[in-house]
């Protein structure tokens, strides 16, 4: 899966791990620790090179700084590219909930609302990757590396997981 922060490229890719009885990996669980600590870059990069490695896998996204390890094992990408007013929406309504209900996120991690107010936001970083994601996507679907499906609205990305 690839798209920008909130378009529920994690949901989705746990949801095609098991229809199609893939191993899913989580890319926030490799990049970070508890505390909101970063792996670093070094150990993200083993990690993606061990996953890769094996003959099936899902992954919910790939980072910039590891997708020379990625593109060229990689059969498929799946591009969720929503409108921005729909996916910011969605993750102010996710990160809303989550530093309410305090539900742990990756390893454990907890949403603050002080984190959601800070510069290092979620928030602010869906503004600061959005452009780059969709163009990333789209030059993929001008010019794929392999075989790429790219979604404009949800309720398509779901029609095609059904038919999995």
């Amino acid at each position: 899966m690839y798209g920008t922060t909130g378009c529920g490229k994690s949901t989705l890719a746990a949801r095609v791990a098991a229809a199609a009885n893939l191993p899913y990996h989580s890319v926030d669980d490799l990049t970070w620790e508890p505390g909101w600590k970063t792996v670093s870059l070094e150990r993200q990069r083993e990690a993606i090179a061990d996953i890769v490695a094996r003959d099936t896998w899902v992954l919910d996204s790939a980072y910039a700084t590891w997708l020379d390890l990625v593109l060229p094992r990689v059969e498929l990408i799946v591009g969720l590219d929503y409108p921005p007013p729909f996916i910011f929406l969605r993750l102010l309504r996710r990160t809303a909930l989550r530093t309410i209900d305090k539900r742990p996120g990756c390893n454990g991690n907890r949403e603050t609302l002080r984190g959601a107010l800070s510069r290092d936001s979620i928030l602010v970083w869906f503004f600061k990757s959005y452009r780059r994601k969709r163009m990333r996507i789209r030059g993929w679907t001008a010019e794929p590396p392999c075989q790429v499906v790219r979604f404009n609205r949800p309720r398509d990305a779901e029609a095609w997981l059904r038919s999995l």
